[in-house]
């Protein structure tokens, strides 16, 4: 089970930080990260974590704006979101895979566990 909270309305240039809970996933069997998906659009992996080395991959209209981060003895990753776009605006949501390099896991659309989603919207 992912739970995702943090989301709602922003004005562009503005942060928001999305949390997410993983209480039943082992930090150390999953790649964990971030997806999203806008309206008529593919969803798109915004930043993901490995499981082992920790190691993280950005898409890159969100390199230098977002960053992702985890707490593994509370089972919380974050994301947060600075200087946010209107092309932000989008359904995220937090994903994990099992046993995935952050490379890997963020050229994927469909993963092995995803949560119900929370919805960023940025406005002018």
């Amino acid at each position: 089970q992912l739970v995702e909270s943090g989301g709602g309305l922003v004005q562009a240039g503005g942060s928001l930080r999305l949390s997410c809970a993983h209480p039943h996933f082992s930090p150390d069997d999953y790649a964990i990260g971030w997806s999203r998906q806008a309206p008529g659009k593919e969803p798109e992996v915004v930043a993901c974590m490995s499981n082992d080395d920790d190691s993280t991959e950005y898409l890159d209209s969100v390199k230098g704006r977002f960053t992702i981060s985890r707490n593994k003895n509370e089972k919380m990753v974050y994301l947060q979101m600075n200087s946010l776009k209107l092309e932000d605006s989008a359904i995220y949501y937090c994903v994990a895979d099992l046993s995935l390099t952050a490379q890997s896991m963020s050229v994927i659309q469909r993963h092995d566990f995803s949560g119900r989603g929370t919805q960023v919207t940025v406005f002018t």
